[in-house]
């Protein structure tokens, strides 16, 4: 599934590669994850490149120590 959002008419999906890339790189686990009060159902979501609220960006971020950029994504959708 993805995620379209249209912005100023330019449609973009989320893609949540930053995000598996980001806990690679600092060796966090989604058990990690699981531990620090993110839901099954998110992680789940996340799997599935499903929404995701700005209140679970925010704490990724404070688990993660990293910026909304290294979670997520907008790719332009191609015509």
């Amino acid at each position: 599934m993805e995620i379209i959002v249209i912005l100023n008419k330019i449609k973009l999906m989320l893609d949540y590669t930053p995000l598996w890339q980001t806990m690679n790189d600092k060796k966090i686990s989604q058990y990690h994850l699981l531990k620090s009060g993110i839901d099954n159902k998110t992680l789940d979501s996340l799997k599935k490149g499903k929404n995701i609220t700005l209140l679970t960006v925010e704490k990724l971020c404070r688990i993660l120590d990293c910026t909304p950029n290294d979670i997520v994504r907008f790719i332009p959708e191609k015509k």
